[in-house]
């Protein structure tokens, strides 16, 4: 087998190299044997990551079991739950692409045979799934897991409990001793937050995707079982790399099909859509949001996780997991069984022997919680190139909605519009210069929503942005709205008391205005000037609109 790494380490010419080699301790067994790079996005500031050492030298046993040697290397991880509601989170997309970035140049400069990539937080999974597709080298996903769910008495709680707590303060209907409680007891473990939130919506798509074993999405960060898992998939790259099976085998047009159709009967977070756009583009896959649309409208809603039902990553691990999920899908043969994945076999066959064990938790393709898509696009006047929408968590009297716009510049004047309560039952709030380029670095907004949800107007009152939406968020919160404001897209001309027209049943986002005073709002508006410096700079000049996943282009 001719290996990419004998470029740094055959002949007499790479004596040199091999020398450095053996100042790594390295023997010549070692040296000869294929290299393997684990990439390791381990840090002791993201709880999704602190035991990601463990995680890695499981995976270098197995490496070592099959006969390769295996070379760990980092990168870096935000954790989008600290980052949150203020400038850190401005800094949480961005850092995607910096992923993507570092695994392809330790890669290509190394001369690495393979990869294992261990992710868990939010930009680390579709950081990692670029760079793989970009480098296209044998590779593997090996996530470090979920946080189990907390408990507070008989009540299951998360992180979003903590963010929607906020607001029950705020409000008056909860202390802050009660809000201490949920504090200390919320994220009992580490890993990625317990709910169908990004970081595990994205995990959950590396095994849709067949760039991950099966219970990789889903099996606990603290169960023994993702020890062994990691061992296993150590093991599985030497496979790989054996057969030459590369991410572009796996990455087809028919995988991010069957991905998608497993993101809409998740109910995964809205996030998936950037995240999955950016994949494909590495790739070379075409992805738009109408194909998007129409794999929603056509694939059943079969789980209500948090933040859109009771039950956490854990629930659905004991229920069978993601290929649970995907047999069920099978059975209206909404999947193609023929794509290759990691487990060295076909979609079919690693499915086979996988049911699902509690129909609670993941419901019957009979009897779905809806026959569409946990995820809705919706295009119209206030969004022509469209928004997204987690329709799943949207309670069903805002399903369709109508009211007077409140319009903010920014997440911070309308953090403060909620907390002062300012805002009224009926209202549409819309926060705009939030998007890639207005940002820069389009903010999840938690706050905003998790404080609406705790003064219990989620059922009430519904929120616009160019920003995105957290996984954990609930209610009619429209994301990604395209073209952005600082763009000149029509958010950008949104006046306090227009009226908002919400339709997530037909797909419909309009506001309403005279065409000719909206001329006259458009013959005043300029552009905002950017105040962003360094590496936000540098990404305000190259990233493109959330309509096609906010890629970077040079």
């Amino acid at each position: 087998m001719e290996l990419r790494s004998f470029k740094v380490k055959k002949g007499i010419e790479k004596a040199p190299h091999r020398s450095l080699f053996k100042a790594l301790g390295l023997t010549d067994e070692e040296i000869h044997r294929p290299l393997v790079g684990i990439v390791n996005s381990f840090n002791e500031i993201v709880p999704g990551h602190k035991h990601l050492r463990e995680i890695a030298e499981a995976v270098k046993k197995g490496v070592l079991m099959e006969g390769g040697t295996p070379l760990e290397f980092p990168t870096i991880a935000v954790c989008d739950g600290i980052a949150m509601n203020h400038d850190g989170m401005k800094y949480s997309l961005v850092s995607r692409e910096l992923i993507a970035d570092t695994v392809e140049i330790m890669t290509m400069a190394h001369g690495l045979d393979a990869l294992v990539m261990i992710p868990n937080c939010d930009k680390v999974v579709p950081g990692m799934l670029m760079a793989a597709a970009r480098i296209n080298i044998p590779t593997i996903i090996l996530s470090g897991g979920p946080m189990l769910a907390g408990r507070v008495g008989d009540d299951k709680i998360d992180l979003s409990t903590v963010f929607e707590a906020v607001g029950a303060v705020s409000a008056g209907k909860m202390s802050e001793d009660e809000l201490l409680m949920i504090e200390n007891n919320a994220c009992p473990s580490c890993g990625s937050c317990s709910g169908m939130f990004t970081a595990n919506s994205m995990n959950c798509m590396t095994e849709a995707l067949g760039m991950a074993l099966p219970g990789n999405g889903t099996i606990p960060a603290v169960y023994s079982d993702r020890v062994r898992l990691a061992k296993y998939s150590g093991m599985k790259i030497m496979e790989l790399l054996e057969k030459d099976i590369r991410p572009r085998d796996i990455l087809t047009k028919e995988a991010f099909d069957n991905a998608l159709a497993v993101d809409m009967a998740l109910g995964c977070s809205t996030n998936t859509v950037l995240h999955l756009f950016a994949v494909a583009h590495e790739a070379e896959v075409p992805m738009d949001l109408d194909k998007i649309s129409q794999i929603s409208e056509n694939t059943p809603n079969l789980c209500r996780l948090r933040p859109a039902g009771p039950y956490h990553i854990e629930n659905l691990h004991d229920a069978g997991g993601v290929m649970a999920v995907m047999g069920e899908l099978n059975k209206r043969k909404l999947l193609d069984l023929n794509v290759t994945t990691v487990t060295g076999k076909t979609l079919g066959e690693t499915i086979y022997n996988y049911k699902v064990e509690d129909h609670k938790v993941i419901a019957s393709i009979e009897k779905p919680y809806s026959q569409t898509g946990g995820i809705a696009v919706l295009k119209g006047n206030l969004a022509p190139d469209g928004a997204v929408v987690k329709r799943s968590a949207v309670a069903e009297e805002m399903l369709r909605h109508r009211g007077p716009a409140k319009v903010f510049d920014g997440e911070e004047a309308a953090v403060e519009a909620i907390m002062k309560g300012r805002v009224k039952k009926g209202e549409v709030l819309i926060i705009r210069y939030e998007g890639p380029k207005g940002g820069p670095g389009m903010r999840e907004m938690l706050t905003p929503t998790s404080a609406l949800a705790g003064m219990g107007l989620d059922k009430d009152v519904a929120l616009v942005t160019d920003g995105r939406f957290s996984g954990a968020t609930r209610g009619a919160s429209i994301g990604h709205v395209s073209p952005e404001a600082s763009a000149g897209g029509p958010i950008a001309f949104v006046e306090d008391g227009d009226y908002i027209t919400i339709d997530m049943v037909e797909g419909k986002l309009d506001f309403e205005v005279d065409e000719n005073i909206l001329k006259e709002r458009i013959k005043k508006w300029e552009p905002r000037e950017s105040k962003a410096k360094g590496y936000l700079a540098k990404y305000e000049k190259i990233v493109t609109s959330a309509s096609t996943g906010a890629i970077c282009l040079s």
